[in-house]
């Protein structure tokens, strides 16, 4: 019995560096362990190289470069303006920010409410922002982790959807720490956007209720 196959979500990753969530969601993909397809991959760096991990996998790669926006009254939300028109060009369901080291602004949190995503290597709440390795460490912490969560105005204050633990060992630098959390960031962030492909996540204030397999959360699907 043949049927048509289900709708591959459209990903747009926004990235400014290395690019190396980017590629365990493309590996995801490759592997149909991900029900999604890269629509584009946007940088405001020109040499990150994210954008060549996406012209290596044949998807869409965008350099938009912040320079023509610099000085404005409203440089921040002009820039997310341009961002919002090449998202929309290629017709993306889903935005992922994966070391995209630019702080969104309304214009495209209103645009994808509850359709955005974001991987931040902490625990949240605890530790928002940079530098939250060091931090960690500092204050003592025996378990340091990921979170994946809906992004909101507020930095890494939108609802959770899953996050990893990972214990803290004696002698652990910030860059060792580091390195056994990104292996998780790989590993939760493509389980994330798979729960959103099965149309299984609704958000609730700040919580997101994650429904049962074969049971999508109604309310709540990609467009």
């Amino acid at each position: 019995m043949s049927g048509k196959a289900p709708r591959l979500v459209r990903l747009g990753v926004l990235a400014s560096g290395r690019g190396s969530n980017l590629q365990a969601i493309i590996e995801a993909i490759e592997q149909r362990a991900l029900s999604a397809e890269i629509a584009v991959v946007l940088s405001n760096k020109q040499e990150a190289l994210a954008l060549e991990r996406a012209r290596k996998h044949g998807a869409p790669a965008v350099w938009l470069d912040p320079k023509p926006f610099a000085g404005r009254p409203d440089s921040r939300e002009a820039y997310d303006r341009a961002v919002h028109e090449v998202l929309q060009k290629h017709e993306v369901d889903l935005v992922l920010l994966a070391g995209y080291m630019k702080i969104v602004t309304a214009v495209l949190v209103s645009a994808y409410e509850n359709r955005m995503m974001n991987i931040h290597p902490s625990l949240l709440p605890s530790f928002p922002g940079l530098d939250v390795q060091k931090k960690a460490i500092e204050h003592g912490c025996k378990i340091a982790g990921c979170t994946v969560h809906f992004v909101t105005e507020g930095v890494d204050e939108g609802p959770i959807i899953i996050q990893a633990a990972v214990p803290i060992a004696e002698g652990d630098t910030a860059e060792t720490l580091a390195a056994r959390i990104l292996e998780h960031e790989h590993r939760i962030y493509p389980r994330a956007i798979q729960l959103y492909a099965e149309g299984r996540l609704r958000v609730e204030g700040r919580r997101v209720v994650v429904a049962e397999a074969g049971t999508p959360a109604i309310g709540f699907h990609y467009p």
